[in-house]
């Protein structure tokens, strides 16, 4: 299992100069595209995973550290941000730039993409398909309608039956799938949702 990154110790960069210049919408569509979470939000636990997003062809990576109110995305893919924490209980989500040893500050809007709590337990129409074996853990896979801005939305749903945590979400039409590998189970220190005192703010263009 990977272990999570100490405060004091640098990260790897994935910087580079074409990326040195970042701007408010780059930094949107990164956090929409890239930071997006499915958890039932019924579940309490604590849990680190490696992630897997794709979304129209793109396939996005990251090591995920999960609690109920804040989360920690190491991104394994080249760009401006290493890492993304959101702290959904103090409004803010900061994006941490190793290179430089910056960070920004956003505010958090649940509309805007990341989240920990997404449910699907409530508000949409459930259809059982049946059980399946998915990464050695038993899943129930549900067909789940939900109702998304002036739109219905058809998702299938691998849910583990042991933590009820979903190890897979894939949209009907194909155009979008995250998937959860080496799950597990583990009280999370604080220290990884927390920001490095060695880090300076940057100003958001």
């Amino acid at each position: 299992r990977r272990r999570p990154h100490q405060e004091d110790r640098p990260l790897k960069s994935r910087w580079s100069s074409r990326s040195s210049h970042i701007t408010m919408g780059r930094i949107l569509r990164l956090i929409v595209c890239c930071s997006i979470i499915w958890v039932n939000a019924a579940s309490a636990l604590e849990f680190t995973a490696e992630r897997l997003v794709m979304k129209n062809g793109h396939r996005d990576k990251a090591t995920l550290y999960c609690r109920a109110d804040m989360w920690r995305i190491e991104h394994n893919t080249l760009g401006p941000v290493d890492v993304t924490i959101v702290r959904k209980d103090q409004g803010v989500i900061w994006l941490l730039m190793a290179h430089t040893k910056r960070f920004m500050t956003l505010p958090f809007d649940p509309q805007m993409g990341p989240t920990c709590q997404h449910d699907f337990t409530s508000g949409g129409r459930r259809d059982l398909i049946g059980r399946e074996i998915l990464q050695g853990r038993s899943t129930t896979v549900s067909k789940v309608t939900v109702r998304e801005g002036t739109e219905d939305v058809t998702y299938y749903e691998w849910l583990a039956d042991d933590v009820k945590v979903p190890l897979r979400v894939a949209r009907k039409d194909g155009t979008w799938l995250v998937d959860y590998g080496n799950l597990h189970v583990t009280r999370l220190p604080t220290y990884l949702f927390e920001l490095p005192l060695s880090y300076v703010p940057v100003d958001v263009p």
